[in-house]
Formats: structure tokens, C-alpha cells, sequence
């Protein structure tokens, strides 16, 4: 048995190495757009934007400005020790759609069915051991009351707290850094405490204008200058669609922004801009009115019974911007970068389809189209099919060669897990699992993209098709096929 093995192992490695070359020449395209519900862009009469991370992008530098001014924020208003200023953003450490555990202080990634990923909780900047992450949790599984929120946050006696803004980067990073100091220095403290003033003092980065202010004093050095936004506005307005902005950031800020990217034109793209909306409260809240914004700034008190085009308008809510422009239903397109405050109520309440924006999108799908993640990729689904093939042979002697099988595949998961980030992997990916981010993903946005700009490769009538993925039971399962060198899913696989 142990020959028959191992020479089923090296046909399956021949089969492989022979399978890579045509996977090769079908590389996926980073600029592409994925679906995720059928959608035709000639039902699409009018297209809404989210500002930040969705018509602009920013330069490494802003998570370094935010993480900064917190830290700075933490010593001075919160009276943290001085000694963590020493510590500096990691742009490396954390992804987005992580989970936080307020009361253990933990830092983790989840699957779409509530598995926590072994080898990806850490305390403070160092992994925990897996057995005292079983020890911890009685398992590895998160019950759902212990779940975040419909928005990702921790209240209501949750304990975790789901990171999905982009802008949340910085505050992952804190939080560990923090912890890390504490834990190093046996300082005795209260974790939610941590939490909380942690989360408060990346808001005050917000709030007071810190941010706001550093990027509009020095553009160049924040804001990632592309023509392509502009082209993208411009292509929508030459078909006669209509456009709308609404954003959580204020007017001025906004205005500086897109005469940047855009030019000094930009309010003429657009028929309605709201400022400072509060989302997602502007999606649900039915009781606050829209105040106009004139030229200085100044908030006027006026009455507002249209919206009018070239105007700005602040706060509102959208029942109230329905009911003035009658943009209702699956005739409009919103984009947006976060999964909950952008578009997760438009689509469940109010019918409108939704775009995604995720610019990790664009680097994980150049590290897939690289020879060896593809050649590792392959290699590990042969291997997990000739494991559940084969495990029916309960011999002693078997059961070692399978053994070591089993040992190659997990020092191969880890190989893939640091493709894409060392501590934490793919956004997209745990081990053998879509991750909850991709779940929240899959259920809000109709489509998703690494950027606007790969809205120019498509024509305006474009339908977008999702992927009739085969279900589980609809594939033939390995243990119902007899041995062959030509194994089946990887093509499947590499799609």
C-alpha cells in the first residue's frame, strides 16, 4: 500500500506540473469587475458615489497621519504613557474585516461560518498559541450573540467589534501596539477601557479635523492624483446619466479633494452633493431635514424643496432625498468602499443596486497571477483531493504516508496564507474558507472592483454575468472517481 501511495502521489505531481502552463495563459485581470447578482448597466439611470476611497484615494502617508495624531491623542488627552509614542504604523500588519475581542483584547480573523482561523489571533503584536485560542473560545467557533453588530460594532454586551473601513487600519494597529506596551511592561489594565479610548481618539482624528486639515495643506502628499476619476465622470455624463454625491466628509474638505482630481468644474458632473450625511444614520433616520451650504461654508436655513444641481447640501436622510428626486429602486447605481455604511441598507431596504470598491482587490489578484502562488494553489487542492480520496485505507502503513501528507498540506496552507500578509493572509480567504468580510461582501454589493477606473473598460449597456460557480452537490466528489491522473476541481479551481 504504501508503494500504490505514494506512486498515486507522483501521478498526481505530474498531472499538476502539466496543468499549470494552460492556467498560465488564463491569468485573471486585476481591472476587471466581478459580480456577484446579474446586472445590466443599461437599467442604470443614475450612479451615486461615496467620496472617500470611492472617487478618491489616498497615499500611504494618511494611515501614518492618522495612527500619529491618535497615539499623540492617547498620551495627551488620555493621559497614556508617553513611552508609546516609540511605536510607529505598520502598513503591513493588519487587513480590513478583522475582528477585535473588546474584552480579551484579541485581534482575529473569522470565516463566513464563525471559525476563527488558527494562527491568525494575536495579543499585542505576537501570535497566540492555538491551543490557548481552543482554551479560550472552547473551540474555535464564535457564537453568534458574541457577533458584531449589523454594522460591525461592538455594543449591546457584543464582544467583538468587525473592522471593515479602510480608515480602520491605523486603529488596528494602535490597539495592538498598545496592548503590546502594556503586556511587555506587566501593566495591569482594563481592555475595554483600551478599546474604547483608543476608538475615541481615532474618531477625534476625524471629528476635530486633524486629518482633514493635514490633507488639505498639503494635497500632493495625500491624495493619489488620477485622471481616471474624471474620465469616469465625464464617460457617465457624455451617456446622460445622472450623478450624485453623498459622503461623510465636510464640504470644504470635499470641494479641495475634487478640484484636485477632478477640476475646479467637478460640481457641474454632478446634479445633488450631500456633505456630512452621517451614514449609515442617513439611510434610516426619516427625521432630519437638509440644510443648504453656501460658498463660505455657512449653513443656511432655508427650507430646502428640491435639490438643486451646482448646490451642496448637509446631513438629510435618504427617505427625504427619495421623496425630492424620485431616484428610487433598481434604477440606481451607489458605490461605495464599506460594506455596511455604504451599501448594505441600500440593498436590503431600499432595492438600489450597489457597487463595491476594494482596492486590495487589484494587489491580491497580482499575487494569484504569479507562477508560484498558482503553481502552490494547484498543487494543494490535488493534494487535498488524493487525501480525501485515499484516507479509506486504515492500514497503519497508509495512515503514516497520509500522515505526511497531512503535514505537507498545512505547511503549504501557511506558504499561502503569507502570499498575501504574514499575520493575517487574504481579505478574501481563510484556509479552506470565504472569510466573513467576503460573506458581508457577497450578500451587499451586486458588484465589486479594485477601483471607478475599471468602470472604463466597459461599455454602459455592459451586463454583468456572475460565475454559475458549481454548487457542492453539484460536482462529482473525488471518492466517487476512480484513481486518475487527470484529477477533477482544479480547473474549476483555477477559475
Amino acid at each position: 500500500m504504501k508503494g500504490y501511495l505514494w506512486e498515486r502521489y507522483r501521478e498526481a505531481k505530474r498531472s499538476t506540473e502539466d496543468l499549470v502552463p494552460s492556467i498560465m495563459n488564463n491569468l485573471l485581470n486585476p481591472d476587471a469587475i466581478f459580480s456577484n447578482n446579474e446586472m445590466s448597466l443599461s437599467d442604470i439611470e443614475i450612479y451615486g458615489f461615496d467620496y472617500d476611497y470611492t472617487l478618491v484615494f489616498y497615499s500611504k502617508h494618511l494611515h501614518t497621519l492618522i495612527f500619529n495624531a491618535a497615539r499623540d491623542l492617547l498620551i495627551n488627552e488620555h493621559r497614556y504613557p508617553v513611552e508609546i509614542r516609540k511605536y510607529e504604523y505598520d502598513p503591513n500588519f493588519a487587513i480590513r474585516g478583522l475582528h477585535y475581542d473588546v474584552q480579551r483584547a484579541v485581534l482575529m480573523k473569522i470565516d463566513a461560518f464563525h471559525y476563527i482561523q488558527l494562527g491568525t489571533v494575536y495579543r499585542g503584536l505576537s501570535v497566540v498559541p492555538d491551543e490557548e485560542v481552543i482554551e479560550m473560545y472552547e473551540g474555535s467557533h464564535v457564537p453568534l450573540e458574541q457577533m458584531s453588530d449589523f454594522y460591525g460594532k461592538s455594543s449591546h454586551g457584543n464582544t467583538m467589534k468587525q473592522f471593515m473601513d479602510i480608515f480602520s487600519l491605523p486603529e488596528m494597529s494602535l490597539l495592538s501596539c498598545v496592548n503590546e506596551y502594556f503586556l511587555k511592561n506587566n501593566i495591569d489594565y482594563e481592555p475595554v477601557h483600551l478599546y474604547k479610548d483608543v476608538k475615541d481618539s481615532i474618531r477625534d482624528v476625524h471629528i476635530k479635523g486633524i486629518m482633514y486639515r493635514a490633507i488639505e495643506a498639503d494635497i500632493e502628499k495625500y491624495i493619489c492624483y488620477a485622471e481616471q476619476t474624471r474620465a469616469v465622470l465625464a464617460k457617465l455624463a457624455d451617456h446622460g446619466k445622472k450623478m450624485f454625491l453623498i459622503t461623510n466628509s465636510p464640504s470644504s474638505f470635499v470641494d479641495k479633494g475634487m478640484r484636485y482630481i477632478v477640476g475646479k468644474d467637478w460640481r457641474d458632473l454632478f446634479d445633488v452633493v450631500i456633505v456630512q450625511a452621517e451614514k449609515p444614520n442617513f439611510f434610516n433616520d426619516k427625521r432630519r431635514p437638509f440644510r443648504k451650504v453656501n460658498e463660505k461654508g455657512v449653513l443656511l436655513w432655508d427650507k430646502i424643496h428640491r435639490l438643486q444641481k451646482g448646490q451642496i447640501y448637509k446631513q438629510g436622510n435618504l427617505y427625504e432625498f427619495l421623496k425630492l428626486t424620485g431616484w428610487r429602486g433598481s434604477k440606481v447605481l451607489y458605490f461605495g468602499d464599506h460594506i455596511y455604511s455604504d451599501l448594505a441598507d441600500l440593498t436590503l431596504k431600499h432595492g438600489w443596486r450597489t457597487g463595491a470598491i476594494i482596492p486590495e482587490l487589484r494587489s491580491e489578484l497580482k499575487i494569484m497571477n504569479t507562477e508560484q502562488y498558482i503553481q502552490t494553489m494547484t498543487w494543494l487542492q490535488t493534494l487535498t483531493g488524493l487525501l480525501e480520496q485515499m484516507q479509506v485505507h486504515r492500514d497503519a502503513e497508509s495512515q503514516l504516508v497520509l500522515q505526511e501528507w497531512k503535514k505537507e498540506r498545512k505547511e503549504m496552507r501557511e506558504m499561502t496564507k503569507n502570499f498575501f500578509n504574514t499575520q493575517f493572509g487574504s481579505l478574501f480567504r481563510t484556509d479552506q474558507n470565504p472569510t466573513y468580510f467576503l460573506r458581508r461582501l457577497s450578500r451587499f454589493a451586486d458588484i465589486y472592483m479594485a477601483s471607478l477606473s475599471c468602470l472604463l473598460s466597459y461599455d454602459v449597456s455592459h451586463t454583468f454575468y456572475p460565475r454559475r460557480t458549481p454548487l457542492q452537490h453539484e460536482l462529482p466528489a473525488w471518492s466517487d472517481r476512480a484513481p486518475s491522473p487527470r484529477l477533477p476541481l482544479l480547473e474549476a479551481q483555477a477559475e
